[in-house]
């Protein structure tokens, strides 16, 4: 009986390299590994050893036999994986990058400053201590560690929460310290650290929300998806966000994994939340909420939605949530797996007692309205153009109309900002590098090395690579001296 990836896969790919047979793909090693919204277990590979179970940090693998009803439709998505991507030609292994090698007079000097707790801090972390007697000292702005582990994902997805039990482990490896509370660039400046560590790696993310740019956007009630879900997570920036939940109607531009997550929460039970870790508070404003129904704004169409198919999955189990896809009156026939589920929503029975998400394509947003806080949302309808290249666009039709709504969250994507003592391009939102070297003794990993894009796991191979170029230098040093 084969083992089947559900969907909290975090992409970390250590199955992979656990996996004697090579059945789980993409690997590290493919170009499609960071892109990819979870890994895959080819059926007809699958010897049942379980060592992939094992290895997974999230419990995000299971054999076939036990899976629940809800993650049936995930033993179809991995058979069809391979059926669309035949991998005969694979290689034998799918291990991991080769470490370089380091001589152990050098690893017991080294002492490497990491700037950020997250993810991508966390695996950069683990790739050094991995040479005897290496050390790292983390520094961290919050008096609580892992970023965008800890509070960027969804208090009721607690099984991809549990990476950060992984992070715990490499947090207990001799060699590895802590310096919370300090903020670099504030505390201690770059050149602190340059003169004091053998090499600096920062791993600051990319923690900021690009902007819509229309007239209201500061109005009361308007603010960043993000923000939201950090006041849910309990993040100290953002405990004190003027939540407003006094209205039938929430309005999220964007339909991305996080447009997703904030829609869910808003409309989910309390008591089926109160289990998890949510904020206290949060839950408890969640408890008195007014919200009944949240509408979520895509400038295109069903075929170019930012959510993964795993989270869109997710929305077909909802107990007492009413999903409704409204793409201007227009039926969804596409027949990729995104779209045939997004069409079988509209064959479900109406159930006018439950509290509703509406995905509502072609639909852009032109102005946030109100006089002293937010009332509502002036959009456009779009149409669809598609350019010489074959890419598809949306350009702003004639017609206007206003939803009412209490509270307009945008959910468009993260952006890095300039680190003190760095170089900084602006247009990409990252710090120039050459695979994640900055200068000789200094470094970036994550969102701020290459935007964005990829998954928590996506770190592991992102650090691996960053530390191959930091052992380089540290060779060429060596032998300078």
């Amino acid at each position: 009986m084969p083992h089947v990836v559900t969907q909290s896969c975090c992409n970390d790919g250590s199955c992979v390299a656990a996996c004697p047979v090579n059945c789980i793909h993409p690997t590290p090693a493919d170009p499609s590994f960071g892109k990819s919204a979870m890994l895959y277990i080819d059926p007809n590979g699958c010897i049942d050893c379980g060592a992939c179970i094992t290895a997974c940090p999230v419990e995000a693998i299971k054999p076939e036999r036990l899976l629940n009803p809800d993650e049936v439709v995930f033993a179809r998505l991995n058979a069809d994986h391979f059926e669309e991507h035949p991998h005969a030609d694979r290689p034998p292994l799918g291990q991991l990058r080769s470490r370089s090698h380091l001589d152990d007079a050098i690893a017991r000097k080294l002492h490497v400053a990491i700037v950020g707790s997250g993810p991508a801090g966390m695996y950069a972390a683990d790739e050094i201590l991995r040479y005897p007697g290496a050390r790292v000292t983390v520094y961290e702005r919050l008096d609580e560690p892992f970023g965008l582990a800890r509070f960027g994902v969804s208090p009721d997805h607690r099984r991809t929460r549990a990476i950060t039990d992984r992070f715990r482990v490499i947090t207990r490896q001799k060699g590895f310290r802590y310096r919370m509370g300090v903020e670099v660039g504030k505390d201690v400046t770059h050149e602190q650290l340059t003169a004091k560590y053998s090499a600096v790696i920062y791993a600051v993310g990319a923690s900021h929300d690009r902007r819509l740019g229309i007239a209201g956007e500061d109005l009361p009630g308007s603010m960043a998806a993000t923000r939201f879900l950090g006041w849910y997570n309990g993040h100290p920036d953002h405990r004190d966000a003027d939540i407003r939940l006094d209205h039938p109607r929430v309005v999220i531009v964007g339909n991305g994994n996080v447009a997703l997550d904030t829609a869910r929460i808003l409309t989910a039970d309390p008591d089926r939340l109160a289990p998890t870790d949510i904020s206290r508070d949060a839950l408890t404003a969640l408890r008195a909420s007014e919200v009944r129904e949240v509408v979520l704004l895509g400038r295109r169409g069903p075929a170019h939605a930012a959510f993964t198919l795993p989270e869109l999955i997710g929305l077909q189990n909802l107990p007492d949530v009413e999903v409704i896809v409204d793409n201007r009156g227009e039926p969804i026939s596409g027949d990729s797996d995104v779209e045939q589920i997004l069409a079988s929503f509209a064959t479900e029975p109406a159930n006018p007692s439950a509290r509703r998400i509406v995905l509502r394509f072609r639909t852009a947003p032109v102005e946030i309205v109100g006089t002293d806080e937010v009332s509502g949302i002036r959009v456009s309808h779009t149409n669809l153009v598609r350019s010489t290249n074959g890419s598809v666009r949306a350009e702003l039709g004639d017609d206007t109309e206003i939803i009412s709504a209490g509270m307009v969250l945008r959910s468009i994507g993260y952006r890095a900002q300039p680190v003190p003592g760095l170089p900084f391009d602006d247009e990409s939102g990252t710090v120039p590098n050459e695979n994640g070297r900055v200068t000789a003794g200094t470094y970036v990993v994550g969102w701020i090395k290459r935007g964005p894009t990829g998954f928590i796991g996506t770190n592991r191979t992102d650090a691996a690579e960053t530390l191959a170029s930091l052992v380089a230098d540290l060779k060429v040093l060596e032998m300078s001296q």
